[in-house]
């Protein structure tokens, strides 16, 4: 279900590549390294890599691994697929050894609470080499949380494969910032006889505020190069960099 939930600016390698371009991927040196993990179903890792950059995906499930594996194959391009949770990449990954680090798609939601998202950028952090940095995304969870419980259906058809499908998103919202809440995602595809054919998937999601964020990061030896965050907007990027030791 995952080409349903992929923005149409980054549907091809190329285009998940090129919206991260700009003087973080352009001043890096050629065959720079770069690990980005959740890479999920492979297109940013991908088109990295299409681009003559020395990339490893790494995602803690097995089923996205292997579809960014098929997808460099289709491309033609040389990456490494790595199955690691956060946590396990200092046990296959040396420290000190990426120029990026990329923790895109809202994925640092799923670590589970503030321990969970600390181990997650302790990791990432410890692989950064000296000037390396990270590039973090996120949906902004104060105004998540600010609007509650609902439902959120998309106002148009998505189209892939000449195939069209409405995605709804549900947010169960709990009471406090450090508690677990839920994101069911459904996606009812349009058959070619008009019949409507509906997957869905439940994801856990521990919500964190901005300040937090940035505050971790410094915990961790990282401080924020530049954001794009603003209280109003829907989500935001931040580069980080890790601190002179």
């Amino acid at each position: 279900m995952y080409e349903w939930l992929i923005g149409d600016d980054k549907l091809s390698p190329a285009q998940a590549a090129a919206v991260y371009y700009g003087d973080v991927v352009d001043s890096l040196p050629p065959h720079a390294r770069v690990l980005d993990c959740a890479c999920g179903t492979g297109q940013l890792a991908v088109g990295l890599a299409s681009i003559g950059l020395d990339v490893v995906a790494a995602d803690a499930s097995d089923g996205m691994v292997r579809r960014t594996e098929e997808l460099a194959s289709e491309q033609g391009v040389s990456l490494r697929a790595l199955r690691a949770s956060w946590d396990e990449l200092p046990v296959h990954l040396e420290d000190s050894t990426f120029d990026l680090v990329f923790c895109v798609g809202n994925s640092l939601g799923h670590a589970e609470g503030a321990a969970g998202r600390l181990t997650a950028l302790e990791a990432m952090s410890r692989l950064l080499s000296r000037g390396g940095r990270l590039v973090l995304t996120s949906r902004n969870w104060e105004l998540v949380r600010s609007a509650g419980s609902r439902v959120d259906v998309r106002d148009r058809l998505i189209r892939r494969n000449d195939r069209d499908a409405v995605v709804s998103y549900y947010w169960h919202i709990e009471q406090h910032w450090e508690q677990e809440h839920f994101l069911e995602i459904v996606v009812a595809q349009i058959e070619p006889d008009r019949a409507v054919r509906a997957c869905s998937e439940r994801l856990s999601i521990w919500p964190f505020r901005y300040e937090d964020l940035v505050a971790e990061l410094g915990s961790v030896g990282l401080r924020v190069e530049t954001t794009t965050f603003d209280p109003a907007t829907d989500g935001y990027l931040v580069v980080a960099g890790r601190c002179a030791s």
